[in-house]
């Protein structure tokens, strides 16, 4: 009796597949991950800081994601794939702007362009193009060197401790939920879903095996010297380019920012 892979185990497999995105060999793969780190944010930052009409300057910036996943050998089409179902929330932000702003901003043709729907254009890329610069961060450093460039920031211990061993252990929680609706499933073949009767103690079940589960773990952590705070000493050999490979990036960054890069080229040739 073969059964249908469940939401939970399918999600589980997500996250060990992104892991296993993480330690794949490139040069993006090999830089600093403090570096990769402070230059997400600062591009985060910097894309968020366009103007909302500033559509055509922004468009430029989704260059450097797209170099960053030709570099570490990871397809765009992944991304997308990973994040199918943030993607519908991020191109929800500012549906409703053409309804509130409707003042005409330039014609296409005949066609009158709203001010709403080139904000709501804008808001959808730069929700897109921090998802996309997340990833990339995500799928090229694993998670163990994420919260030590994390605690090189001086970011509270207790924070990163939690980040990475809620990252670390939801695909544990993850297997366990699966194993019960499998469970459950063999016992109601013929139903879908869980029986709101049951969701009881279906709850009850999952907190009293995540309590135990979690009970080993950290008994193993103390076994292991476990103080209060991993060692997140980075062992593998970095690239020696990575601080001059984030300055120039920002720079580059900078001056998309501040230059309107499609105006300007298009001025050379006018």
């Amino acid at each position: 009796f073969e059964l249908m892979e469940n939401k939970a185990l399918a999600a589980s497999r997500e996250l060990k597949a992104i892991d296993e995105l993480a330690v794949l060999k490139s040069p993006m793969h090999n830089l600093n991950p403090l570096t990769k780190i402070l230059l997400t944010i600062f591009y985060i930052v910097v894309v968020v800081s366009f103007h909302k009409y500033d559509m055509l300057g922004l468009f430029v910036l989704i260059l450097f994601p797209i170099l960053g996943y030709s570099v570490s050998t990871i397809s765009i089409s992944t991304c997308f794939k990973k994040l199918k179902i943030v993607l519908p929330l991020v191109l929800l932000v500012g549906l409703f702007n053409p309804f509130f702003d409707k003042v005409v901003l330039f014609h296409i043709g005949t066609v009158g362009v709203t001010g709403g729907t080139v904000s709501m254009v804008t808001l959808m890329m730069k929700g897109v193009f921090s998802l996309m610069a997340s990833f990339l961060l995500i799928a090229t450093t694993p998670i163990e060197e994420i919260c030590g460039g994390l605690r090189l920031i001086r970011l509270p211990k207790i924070l990163v401790t939690l980040v990475l061993l809620t990252y670390r252990y939801i695909s544990i929680m993850l297997d366990e939920v699966g194993i019960m609706i499998n469970s459950y499933s063999l016992r109601a073949p013929n139903q879908k879903g869980i029986h709101y009767s049951a969701w009881g103690s279906f709850i009850g079940q999952l907190i009293l095996r995540s309590m135990d589960k979690a009970n080993m773990l950290y008994e193993s952590m103390l076994l292991r010297g476990f103080n209060g705070e991993f060692d997140y000493r980075i062992t593998k050999k970095k690239s020696p380019y990575s601080w001059l490979i984030m300055l120039v990036c920002m720079c580059l960054i900078t001056i998309c920012r501040f230059i309107n890069v499609p105006v300007f080229l298009g001025s050379l040739f006018t």
